[in-house]
């Protein structure tokens, strides 16, 4: 199986290209859309060439979720805390999106090796922006804590008008995934997918990673969910995260492989049923050839 990679390609390349050729001063307009919900919008001028504008535009948050100011919760926090003086958050953000900031390639860090760090870092905005609350509540787990004034049940956006649910305790924090397509075959090669999914999970040299379970109704966790966010023509995933997932590096680790779960689950679909297709096609040409 392929893991997704956090970072942007497309992003990291533009902004290494950019830091190498800065003195060229060649005028950037770039529009594209990555994992079918995130839509980026890079501007650069000749005028100022050390100036580069990033605007992201999210999924739209279905109504159990919260968002603040357009933006999922301690997403403003996060990027300051992730970028530092190098990035600069624009209020209020480009027309049609939901964070625009300006990066400063004149304040990057002095030395290769970090300058290519916090271009790995913006190139990852996507994980920064959206795992914001994810990352709020694990980092709790970590320390075994509760975080305060929050419901048991926490609704947080992964795709437009959909959600999935967290049930933070001190002890670990139960996540629970509503998965959907709209494609008949990629319901039944995607319900057949995490079936296995879980089957694999039971073996021996997998112990230490999180629980996980399948069931074709909603999870007791999910009570209390509104009606509309219980329609799952895949059924309903859950995992449970212990403090020993998030400890250390681990936790970047955790926040990703969550945030982009369906998009992982959807890009496996996608080759499998591209692999029966061509299976498909040389067993017809197998066929023909025998007339």
């Amino acid at each position: 199986m392929i893991l997704l990679q956090s970072p942007s390609r497309y992003l990291l390349q533009i902004l290494s290209t950019r830091l190498h050729n800065l003195d060229k001063g060649v005028e950037l307009d770039c529009h594209w859309v990555e994992f079918d919900d995130v839509r980026y919008h890079v501007q650069a001028s000749v005028k100022n060439p050390h100036l580069l504008l990033l605007s992201v535009s999210l999924p739209t948050p279905p109504p159990e979720t919260v968002f603040q100011g357009g933006l999922p919760l301690g997403a403003i926090e996060a990027v300051k805390a992730a970028y530092g003086v190098a990035v600069q958050i624009l209020d209020p953000p480009r027309d049609g999106f939901n964070l625009t900031v300006k990066m400063n390639f004149s304040k990057l860090p002095p030395t290769e090796e970090y300058r290519q760090a916090l271009l790995i870092k913006v190139a990852s905005v996507r994980e920064v922006v959206l795992g914001a609350p994810l990352r709020v509540f694990l980092r709790h787990l970590a320390s075994r804590t509760v975080a305060p004034e929050r419901d048991m049940l926490v609704a947080l956006v992964h795709r437009p008008k959909e959600s999935f649910f967290l049930v933070p305790q001190a002890e670990k924090v139960t996540v629970v995934f509503p998965m959907r397509f709209n494609d008949s075959t990629d319901t039944i090669l995607a319900t057949s997918f995490l079936q296995e999914f879980v089957e694999a999970r039971r073996s021996a040299g997998l112990n230490n990673a999180p629980p996980c379970s399948w069931s074709p109704s909603p999870p007791l966790e999910l009570k209390g969910a509104p009606l509309e966010a219980l329609s799952a023509n895949c059924g309903f995933v859950t995992f449970v995260i212990f403090s020993r997932h998030v400890e250390g590096k681990k936790l970047d680790k955790t926040v990703w492989s969550l945030s982009t779960f369906h998009a992982y689950v959807s890009y496996h679909v996608k080759c499998s049923e591209g692999f029966m297709h061509t299976r498909m096609r040389r067993r017809v040409e197998s066929l023909i050839q025998k007339f």
